[in-house]
Order: C-alpha cells, then structure tokens, then sequence
C-alpha cells in the first residue's frame, strides 16, 4: 500500500469558455442599430454590451460599459462619429474603433486614420465584412 496521495482521474482545474468580445453599437438609426446587434449575437465570439444614438451617449455608454470594439456611425446628432471617436481616444485609447458609415470620402477617411479609427468600412458592403474586420482587429489587439 503507497502512502501517496491518490492521483485524481480528471483536472480538477476550471474550464473557462472562450471570451467573448463586447460591442457597443452607435448609430442614429435604430434600424441600423438593431440590424448590427443581431448581426453581432449570431456569432458565438460577441456580445453586444450596449447601443447609442449619437456620439455623446455612445461616448457616455463606452465609460460604463468598456468594449473591446466600439461600431461608429459618421453623420449623427448631437456628436459626429468623429467628435467621438477623438474623445473615445483620449480616454480608452487601447479600445478598437469601426467607422461604419453609408459617407465615405478622402477627406473623412484621413481624418479617421488621423484620428486613430481602426478601420473605416461602407454600410454598402456586406455585413460579414464588418464582422470579419472587427475579429482581425481584436485578434490582432489580443496578439500585442
């Protein structure tokens, strides 16, 4: 007979299930709105933390909520998608940002990489695009 401890069959260490990336969609439109968040539940890697209807709230709601991934209109009330994509710089600089916008010009384009926007893509192109980009992103993040 071994005086040793008996080795147990199993790890008895926790299995953790993957995490999940947490979103915050901010868009005017609450179609669109609706539209990305059920685009985001259907995949197994996100969870849609939050919705907002204009920059400032989306900034508001980003404070509370802290996402991995922030989706941006352009044109909203009260505070473009810039405005808040620079405050959301100053204050998470560390958190990924998509411009998803039906405008896209030079000058736009320039200053979201100016202002250190991720990835700008067009609500013309099909929504698997956005959800492809938003996992090389925080892929990429999870990497450095």
């Amino acid at each position: 007979m071994s005086s040793s401890s008996p080795q147990l069959p199993y790890d008895p260490a926790p299995r953790t299930l993957p995490q999940r990336s947490r979103v915050l969609i901010v868009d005017d439109n609450s179609f669109v709105r609706q539209a990305l968040t059920e685009i985001f539940r259907r995949e197994s890697d996100f969870d849609v933390c939050g919705e907002a209807a204009n920059g400032h709230e989306g900034v508001r709601a980003a404070q509370l909520l802290c996402p991995d991934l922030i989706v941006l209109d352009l044109a909203m009330p009260v505070m473009n998608g810039l405005d808040a994509a620079r405050m959301l710089r100053r204050i998470m600089p560390t958190v990924s940002l998509i411009m998803y916008s039906g405008i896209g010009d030079k000058f736009v384009e320039q200053q979201a990489r100016y202002i250190g926007i991720s990835a700008l893509i067009s609500k013309a192109e099909a929504p698997g695009t956005l959800v492809a980009k938003a996992r090389a992103l925080l892929s990429q993040r999870a990497r450095s």
